[in-house]
Parts: C-alpha cells; structure tokens; sequence
C-alpha cells in the first residue's frame, strides 16, 4: 500500500488548483434548496464546467467519455474540490456515482455509448430505483414485477426513497423477472426512462426540510429490454456491481467536508468560549483524528482497487467499503452532535444554517446506502469470515 503522490500526481493536483481558482469565482449563485428544477439546472451546469474543462469523469475508461486517470488522480480531484468549496455531484449523484459507474463496467458497448457520454456532458440526471415498502436493507425481497412481453418489459409495482425522481430522466430499477427462482436470482436491472407512460413520481418531504426523495409508482410501465444492463435474473451479481460504487467511493467528498466542518466548528467554539471546556478539546480532537483515519482507509481502498486494474481486473471497489461506511457513518452523526453542542452556546442561530440540515441529514446515514446492521453483517461474512447469521 502507497499512501504518497508520484510527481505526476502533484503536478495534476497544481493544475486542478489553478483552474478551481480560476472558475469558482464565476459560478452562479446557488438556487434555493427548495427549488429542484433550479438545482438541477445549477448542478448540470456544474457538471458541463467539469466536462469542458476535462475534469468529468476523470477515472472514468476514455471510451466511455472519460480520461481513464487513475483512482488516486480521482481522490485527488475529490479533495481539491472539497477543499476549494466548489459544487459537489447533486442532483445527478445517482448517474455519476452508481448508475455510470455501473454501466461502465457492466453494459454493452452500445450502452455504454448511449448513457454515459450524457451523464458526464450535464445532459441527464438519474434516480435509484431500489427500495421498496417492503424492501429496504432486505433488498432481495423487492416485489416490483417486470414481465416479458416481445421487445419490452411491462413492469409493476413501486419503489421508495427514490432520490431526485422529481427532475430525473432515467431511473437505475431492480424489478422481479422470475417469481418463482430463488429471490436472490429472479432479479434483473434495467434502466428506466421516466418520462414512459405509467410512471408516477411522488416527493417525500423529509426532516430535512426540500424534498430530495420521492415515492415512484408504476403501472404497467414498458421498458424496451434493450435497456436492461447484465442477463436476464443476474440483477442482484449488477447490483452488488452497484453497491459497491456506492458504498466504496461515493463518500470519499464528504469525508473531506467533514473535516473542513471540524475545523470550522473548533473555530467557532474558540469565537464563543466553549474552547476552554476541556472535555470539548477532548471530544473535538477524538473526531479529527477518526475522520484523518477515514481519509487514510479511503486512500487504501483507492490503492487496492488501483492495484486490481493494474493487474487487469475491473477496479470496482472491494468490501473495504462496508468497513469505511459502517464507521463513516457514526462518525458523521458524532460531528453534528458535537456542532450541536457548540451551536447551542452561540449568540443565534439560524433553523437554515448548513450545519442545522448537516446534522439532519447525518440521522439518515446509518440507514441510507445500506444499514450498519447490514454493513457489520458484510464485515462479518467477507472479511472475517463468520458463517451468516440464521
């Protein structure tokens, strides 16, 4: 394992700094939260820059629309955004951190180029169509049905959670093929067009405040079956292709921000007094150094999946990524509890400050991209080695 930067890396990151230096200062003001079809104009916008600038889709393979850098160039990109405050992935988080991903290393040629180029140019946003009523952390239960019926499927049911339906274009969709083979291998994973007949999107408003999540309904929905990625009952293999985007990497910019927040929060605690409690100090110096141990468990999951292309394997991230979650995932909530402490001895505070919806958001992280419980249970099995529960 290599946690240093080659001189062509350094180099990279120096570049990347000028022209983050060079763009931001030119960007829009950002839309209201509340206000999606603004959001998703600002974000794609975002995504065009990137892709002008040849920034999109860095890690990505060049015949997907890439530059084929390597996984550390791409941290390296996450990092420097972070750090420079520029615009994260937002609206379109779904198609450029799992449905891309995904497609790329799963999807036909002709798939890939009719997906991933508009992806990477801000052109189309995706949503996750994975969770249902009934299927959460079991996703294996999902009941959504999808029957073959010549060149399409007509697919049933509904889905929940669905992040972003409301301005998206296509939706990444685990339904049911086969009702009567064993759960785990009736499955298949298509990709959906939101705009067909039958479809029907409802925003969840959360405790958060906008709503970022949507109920989606679909009633006898035909999708071509030129649109499903992987073999007919072979979605559950896509999907842990899937996950493990999600769950590997899809996080790496927050912990960054994470730690920007940190200092930021022992700023403020200097600026009102609360930095003589001890037990802060304590408290405060516990997170930086988790969050540091989660910067270093990152890069090690980017060297080992950068070690497995070279030796010409497919650079998926590996169960490491359960590891970071599991931990990532408290650690947050353990940040915005701290930030609560802090805030609440400060002269005002504003219901809409970003720190406020931080710590609203962090509740939903033990539970979003795959439970704790489910995440310990993956631990356990794949890198211990204990026989699955009963």
């Amino acid at each position: 394992m290599d946690l240093t930067y080659s001189r062509e890396e350094e180099e990279f990151r120096r570049e990347l700094r000028v022209w983050l230096a060079e763009t931001l200062p030119k960007l829009p003001a950002r839309p209201d939260p509340a206000d999606w079809p603004g959001r998703r104009a600002y974000d794609l916008g975002w995504q065009r820059a990137l892709h002008d600038a040849g920034y999109a889709g860095l890690h990505w393979p060049k015949d997907a629309g890439g530059r084929g850098a390597t996984p550390t160039q791409h941290l390296i990109f996450l990092e420097e955004s972070e750090r420079a405050g520029a615009p994260y992935v937002g609206a379109n988080f779904v198609g450029l951190l799992h449905a891309g991903p995904t497609v790329a290393a799963e999807g036909t040629p002709e798939q890939r180029r009719r997906w991933l180029p508009p992806i990477l140019r801000g052109e189309e946003v995706w949503c996750q169509g994975f969770s249902e009523p009934d299927a959460g952390s079991d996703l294996a239960a999902l009941r959504t049905r999808a029957v073959r019926d010549g060149d399409a499927y007509v697919v049933s049911g509904s889905k929940i959670w669905t992040s972003h339906a409301e301005v998206a274009d296509w939706c990444e969709l685990l339904v049911r093929t086969d009702p009567d083979a064993p759960r785990h291998q009736g499955i298949s994973w298509l990709a959906m067009p939101m705009d067909l007949p039958g479809v029907m999107v409802r925003p969840l408003r959360t405790l958060a405040g906008p709503a970022e999540f949507a109920e989606v309904f679909l009633d006898e929905v035909r999708v071509p079956v030129s649109c499903r990625v992987g073999e007919e009952n072979d979605g559950w293999r896509v999907t842990m292709v899937t996950l493990s985007f999600e769950r590997g990497t899809a996080f790496v910019g927050e912990v960054v921000a994470c730690r920007r927040v940190l200092a930021e929060l022992a700023r403020t605690a200097k600026a009102s007094g609360r930095w003589d409690d001890p037990v802060l100090r304590r408290r405060l110096g516990r997170l930086a150094a988790e969050f540091a141990a989660l910067w270093r468990l990152t890069q090690w999951n980017v060297s080992e999946a950068e070690r497995l292309l070279r030796g010409g394997g497919s650079g998926v991230p590996g169960v490491g990524g359960s590891v970071f979650k599991l931990r990532y995932s408290h650690a947050r909530q353990e940040l915005y509890d701290a930030a609560a402490e802090v805030l609440g001895a400060a002269d005002s505070l504003d219901a809409d400050h970003e720190w406020v919806a931080g710590r609203l958001s962090s509740l939903s992280y033990t539970i979003a991209a795959g439970t704790s419980q489910i995440q310990q249970n993956i631990v356990a099995e794949r890198i211990l080695g204990l026989p699955k529960g009963r």
